[in-house]
């Protein structure tokens, strides 16, 4: 189980929102933390402390005002960590290999694999091939409809019809080298993890799993170790002291290396 770093982008802005919040109209979100620093900050930060393996995620859409703010922001924390940092947000077959040319380890795709609900295998191949499987992390980020999770797309607005699974994951696993899962129900509330959903990740033995999504303290740390078998690497973002939170970025640090 391993701390990986976020830094998140609005408005041209890191951020820590309220997941779904998330609205592309008047590129709307509701903020828990706006920080006063730019993507360099923290990518060096996160170098710094050689944090390689966390995300960059460009929250708001490819044809928003506001999205190039938010890709310079991006690649000034690329420059920052090259090599140590994976991006998502409007990644499709056609941008792809910039990101990966300008240091990213690794771009992150949900919304152009999942079209009208369902995974085109042949934007997968796309993406495969422009950047290898890799360098290619799937965002099955998910909400909770009739006792089920589904992965969502557009910045966690629509549900496909893809139910997360065990048996999903096995589907997809030889078309990327990682996963990464939002808990978009509880993303940005700190009112604790979605066990649930932890636990049905945890079923899956395969690709590294990066889970975000509600942590609020240590304790949900080591119920995150437990229901997740150890096997599952965490991000935390509002709850961290970088992003206006209780939890010491330094705690944190120690924390997982030593006991977690």
């Amino acid at each position: 189980m391993k701390f990986r770093p976020c830094i998140d982008i609005h408005n041209g802005k890191v951020k820590q929102i309220v997941g779904g919040s998330l609205a592309d109209h008047g590129d709307f979100a509701e903020e828990n933390f706006v920080s006063d620093h730019d993507g360099a900050f923290y990518g060096k930060l996160y170098r710094d402390h050689h944090l390689s393996g966390g995300h960059i995620i460009m929250l708001n859409s490819r044809d928003s005002e506001f999205y190039e703010q938010d890709k310079v922001q991006a690649l000034k924390a690329l420059k920052a960590f090259p090599g140590g940092l994976q991006i998502g947000g409007g990644i499709t077959g056609e941008n792809a290999a910039e990101f990966v040319e300008n240091g990213a380890s690794h771009v992150i795709v949900t919304s152009y694999v999942f079209v009208d609900g369902q995974i085109r295998y042949d934007r997968l191949q796309e993406l495969k091939d422009a950047v290898g499987r890799e360098h290619l992390v799937l965002d099955l980020s998910c909400r909770k409809k009739d006792g089920a999770y589904y992965v969502t797309t557009d910045r966690w607005q629509k549900f496909t019809k893809e139910e997360l699974t065990p048996e999903l994951l096995k589907s997809l696993e030889n078309w990327c080298a990682e996963f990464l899962v939002h808990g978009v129900d509880v993303e940005g509330k700190s009112q604790g993890i979605d066990r649930e959903l932890v636990k049905l990740l945890a079923q899956y033995e395969g690709n590294p799993i990066t889970y975000a999504g509600g942590v609020r303290n240590f304790d949900d740390l080591g119920i995150l170790k437990m229901y997740g078998k150890n096997r599952i690497d965490v991000t935390i973002g509002s709850a961290l002291d970088l992003f206006g939170g209780p939890m010491k970025f330094a705690e944190v640090l120690s924390q997982l290396q030593q006991t977690i």
